[in-house]
Parts: structure tokens; sequence; C-alpha cells
């Protein structure tokens, strides 16, 4: 028997990947077009509310079921898998101010900047593609 749950663990990897694919036709356009256009900010912020979100929820999944510690909050649970030694300390760093981030957004998304928002699609959202790589290959090496 599985000591995690595999089908909400590649349920959350395909709607990070769905949210992945929407951002992926906003990455090809300008930053100025980006900041013209409400509708694409909106949708930049949704997905990557649902990105993070799901990342969240599947360190939180590992975590519970592979021991150790119980997080103090989002950006503390992928600190926990640093410790299990599931992500390097690069990454933990990396998905910890991803974490911040979507507090921002969920909580004070008036205060977001935009151009932050067009920076993070276009160079920190792949942080999020070496998370889900490395759930997997933990995943892989703890069912055999």
């Amino acid at each position: 028997m599985t000591r995690f749950n595999i089908d909400r663990i590649r349920y959350l990897i395909g709607e990070i990947n769905s949210a992945f694919y929407k951002l992926e036709k906003i990455r090809k356009i300008s930053k100025e077009e980006f900041l013209k256009s409400q509708e694409k900010i909106d949708s930049s912020k949704y997905n990557l509310i649902i990105i993070i979100e799901g990342a969240i929820d599947i360190c939180n999944h590992i975590v519970a079921r592979a021991g150790g510690r119980a997080p103090t909050d989002y950006g503390d649970c992928f600190a926990i898998l640093g410790e299990l030694e599931i992500l390097s300390p690069e990454l933990v760093e990396k998905l910890k101010k991803m974490a911040k981030f979507r507090n921002l957004l969920v909580h004070l998304y008036w205060k977001v900047d935009n151009q932050r928002v067009f920076n993070i699609i276009q160079k920190d959202i792949n942080d999020i593609k070496l998370f889900l790589l490395a759930i997997k290959r933990f995943i892989n090496q703890s069912e055999r």
C-alpha cells in the first residue's frame, strides 16, 4: 500500500500544468503589451495562485505522509522538504519566496506590482517545474 495519495498528487500536478499552459501564451507577449492588458494581468495572477497553491498542497501532503515536523506556514513546508533532502537548499529559498508572493496575491492583491507579476512569469515560474521534478523523483524512489 502506498503512503502517498498518488491520485491526488497527479490531479494537483495536472492543475499546475494546465495553469502553466495558460501562462505560456502570456509569456510570449512583451512587457508593454502585458501591462496594457488588464485581462492578461488578471489571468496571470489567477494562474499563479493556482500554480503556487497546487505546489503548497503537494508539499503539505508529502510532509504529512513522509514525516518531519509540522510546518509553521506555507514557506516552512518547503523548508521541511529541504530538511528531508527532497529539495535543494536553493530551490527551498525560491519556493519560500513564491509562497510569500502567493500571500500577497491572495491577501493584498491591490498592492501587487504588475511588473513583478510579469517578471515572475518570465523568470521565476520555472522553479515550480523544478519542484515537480523533485517531487516525482521522490515519489518514484519511495514507492519502490
